[in-house]
């Protein structure tokens, strides 16, 4: 090894003595003045604000936020730690956001502390700090979440504001689905004798069909002698109503999701011109895009594939065993699997079009269309076969995406009922344009869902009546524009708007 290799390896033995002990937010005195500068030259640290980095990966391009974007939360939690000690609570807004599982990267991360400054700290890529000198909750309403302090759910509903129910009214009444029954919150209105907010919260249990929840709010507070005048805070009354067993908010929030989107998407989306379908026909159309859909399916996800190799593929010439060099391959591996993986695909086509549920078929048959999609791979030694066992079993991200995925408990919970919810939808533009986006939106696996949710994007459009449909790589910055504006604003209507304009 060459001295510059060697003393390259030294600065990161330290960085990985670090990261080994679980540290993502490094304070400048943590590495020594040598190794911090050696690792920032060669992209293995970066500077989040003066003194205080993240470990990130060389291969990162000038602009690619992964890197912060996947450590925030952490970083944000070991920072205000460092500066406030304990006295600092995120916002009820926030604290209700991360209580529900919505970790997305806020640009601005609103905190209280005794301590406080009173003044942003701006980090990167837009995000920032914006701490305020406030007291903070009483110690029985705050609790601790993966190093955050947050106010307790039932505090941070009586203490948000009203506003929030107007900007955010998935995530409220993702919140107070959450909610059993009364007496936590009763608990803190009674304390601070908060009769308007009382007043607001029943309403609001109200709109979401909780009115055990509501008469039992009015009931404790006029037993105080506290007069409560109902308010219903939301814009407008609720598309679904949750049962008081409905808790989770994995799954309360993709339904309120799924009702609130589905109404753009209806308004945006092309109705079928061809409902009736000559299945003959439509299969042999299909088989006429392979080459077509193959090269800009995989090259949206970064594959140099060439039509060639596609050609060579399918014509049953290539084979996985031919040379080592070939096993090693992993543009070929990616072709052969989406070859593989189109098969099934087509058989799954074949079902809808002669009437079944497309819903009930996918959920029978997308594990089919993954193990054949990383079948060659496994095949190759590239991937163990037991990363093919069903879904993602830890964290995943997404690149430059401010939208973190589920955790792996909540993901279980979800594609469920993603599943029924394409079951019971009869709009067939809503199962195209959702079925794509919540599928990638829960990203159930470690790789392939992007590829995953195009197939399912088309067995969908099948079920409607609408042509296979493929999407461009020259249009892919579009694509992945209108995916993020769905996964981190919940703004359906670009993505809505850009697969219509491919019909």
């Amino acid at each position: 090894m060459n001295p510059v290799s060697q003393k390259l390896a030294d600065s990161l033995e330290q960085l990985a003595w670090l990261q080994k002990g679980g540290v993502v937010a490094i304070e400048f005195n943590q590495l020594s003045r040598l190794h911090r500068e050696r690792l920032m030259k060669h992209g293995f640290i970066r500077e989040v604000i003066r003194g205080w980095y993240i470990p990130c990966m060389p291969d990162e391009k000038a602009g690619d936020s992964t890197a912060w974007y996947t450590s925030f939360w952490d970083f944000c939690a070991v920072y205000l730690s460092k500066r406030f000690g304990t006295q600092w609570c995120l916002s009820s807004e926030q604290s209700i956001s991360l209580h529900i599982g919505d970790r997305r990267v806020p640009p601005q991360l609103l905190v209280r502390s005794p301590k406080s400054s009173n003044k942003p700290t701006k980090l990167l890529f837009n995000t920032s700090i914006f701490d305020v000198r406030l007291n903070l909750p009483d110690t029985e309403y705050i609790v601790n979440l993966d190093r955050l302090n947050l106010y307790s759910l039932s505090s941070a509903l009586v203490y948000v504001s009203a506003n929030e129910y107007v900007k955010s009214p998935i995530q409220m009444r993702t919140a107070l689905s959450m909610v059993t029954d009364a007496s936590e919150i009763l608990s803190v209105l009674l304390k601070g004798n908060h009769s308007v907010i009382a007043g607001r919260l029943v309403g609001a249990f109200r709109n979401i069909g909780r009115d055990l929840i509501a008469d039992n709010i009015l009931k404790g507070m006029r037993a105080a002698d506290l007069i409560v005048q109902e308010v219903d805070p939301f814009a407008e009354k609720a598309n679904i109503s949750f049962g008081r067993r409905d808790v989770s908010p994995y799954v309360n929030r993709i339904r309120l999701m799924w009702a609130q989107m589905r109404t753009v998407i209806i308004e945006t989306f092309p109705k079928s011109k061809n409902p009736l379908i000559d299945i003959d026909l439509y299969m042999a159309a299909v088989e006429d895009s392979y080459v077509t859909d193959a090269y800009h399916s995989l090259s949206i996800e970064g594959y140099r594939v060439t039509r060639e190799l596609i050609e060579l593929v399918r014509s049953g010439n290539w084979q996985a065993d031919a040379s080592d060099e070939d096993k090693k391959h992993l543009d070929a591996m990616a072709a052969k699997g989406y070859w593989d993986a189109f098969q099934e695909v087509k058989k799954a086509l074949r079902s809808v079009i002669k009437g079944e549920n497309s819903g009930q078929v996918l959920e029978q048959t997308h594990s089919d269309w993954y193990l054949a999609l990383f079948g060659p791979s496994v095949a190759a030694g590239i991937i163990k076969q037991t990363d093919l066992a069903g879904y993602r079993t830890g964290p995943v991200y997404i690149r430059q995406s401010m939208h973190t995925p589920p955790s792996r408990e909540a993901l279980r919970d979800m594609m469920p009922t993603l599943f029924d919810l394409l079951t019971e939808e009869e709009n067939p533009a809503v199962r195209v344009v959702l079925g794509h986006f919540m599928f990638v939106y829960i990203h159930p696996y470690f790789d392939g869902n992007g590829r995953m949710g195009r197939f399912i994007m088309n067995l969908m459009m099948a079920s409607g009546g609408y042509p296979w449909t493929v999407i461009p790589v020259e249009r892919r910055t579009d694509y992945m524009e209108a995916l993020e504006a769905a996964s981190s604003q919940q703004d359906i209507l670009p993505f809505s708007r850009f697969l219509a304009s491919l019909l």
